[in-house]
């Protein structure tokens, strides 16, 4: 399972739909905004594709344990290696990209500074397998590092795959 984990506008959509939705079923609360019960919908979908032995991707923000350790438990109740990609935060950014989206897709600025506060940068202790951070590259494309164990050496020339 990839965890998705970043403000709205970050990449984090771009991102999955690059490199991980060819293999992974892409589960966004974003596919179903009039529902009612977003996050039962989200699990149900979730814990279906593991229960089928498929790949998930959560692509939401995930901004706190609050949202991501459901997820790490379906993981783990599945037996799935739980994977958590970390968009550290570039508001002026983020909110740029924001702006140029049309319709629905755009988010009220607010939403991104709400999302923001509630923002906290994952940590191996979470339960995640493997964590990386994930950086638009100002190429068009993203740098993926690993985020280093506690008391890991930096460079230690770990596998930077997008796992």
């Amino acid at each position: 399972m990839a965890v998705l984990i970043g403000l709205q506008g970050s990449g984090k959509s771009t991102f999955c739909r690059r490199y991980l939705a060819a293999s992974h079923v892409v589960v966004s609360k974003d596919a179903f905004p009039h529902a009612r019960h977003r996050q039962r919908r989200q699990m149900r979908l979730v814990e279906e594709a593991l229960a089928g032995g498929r790949s998930v991707a959560v692509d939401n923000t995930n901004p706190s344990p609050a949202e991501w350790q459901p997820l790490v438990g379906a993981a783990r109740q599945y037996g799935a290696t739980t994977v958590g990609y970390w968009f550290p935060p570039d508001v002026p950014a983020a909110l740029a990209r924001n702006a140029a989206r049309q319709g629905r897709a755009r988010v009220p600025e607010v939403g991104i500074f709400a999302t923001l506060k509630r923002l906290r940068r994952p940590q191996p202790t979470d339960g995640f397998d493997r964590l990386y951070e994930v950086r638009i590259d100002g190429r068009g494309g993203f740098t993926v590092e690993p985020v280093p164990e506690p008391g890991a050496a930096e460079g230690d020339g770990r596998d930077t795959a997008t796992g």
